[in-house]
């Protein structure tokens, strides 16, 4: 299924070409993740909303919610820069926050599990017991 944006009210410019997004999304996704992920404690429910993004079972809404809240997130340019060391990732964090409350429910053990295998986490070193928490 062709993920269709045009009719969710999301900006073209902000999630770009459709052709390609979802690689180009995940791409630089990680590369921010690995350097954000000291400052957003829940960078693993980042990563696991990018698999849920991907997955075709997802509602194209869903899908277009997270796409858009991903690529604010991996943006260089926002509203508070990255670059500033304590503070930079805030905003990014509150976006972040509010796509994984709304797309929760859509998030699945399968996702969970490939975020944890993309961040090289097992469930020993994240404390956790392997089942799904709360996003």
């Amino acid at each position: 299924m062709t993920a269709r944006y045009d009719d969710l009210g999301i900006d073209p410019e902000i999630l770009g070409p459709e052709k390609g997004r979802e690689e180009r999304v995940g791409a630089r996704l990680f590369k921010v993740a690995r350097k954000a992920a000291q400052q957003i404690p829940f960078m693993e429910d980042v990563v696991a909303a990018y698999y849920c993004a991907v997955d075709p079972a997802t509602p194209v809404r869903v899908r277009g919610t997270i796409f858009a809240g991903l690529a604010y997130f991996v943006m260089p340019f926002d509203i508070i820069p990255d670059a500033i060391i304590g503070i930079g990732f805030t905003d990014d964090a509150s976006i972040l926050l509010g796509v994984l409350a709304l797309i929760g429910r859509y998030m699945r053990e399968e996702h969970r599990e490939a975020a944890r295998a993309a961040l090289g986490k097992t469930d020993a070193e994240d404390g956790k017991t392997g089942k799904a928490g709360a996003a």
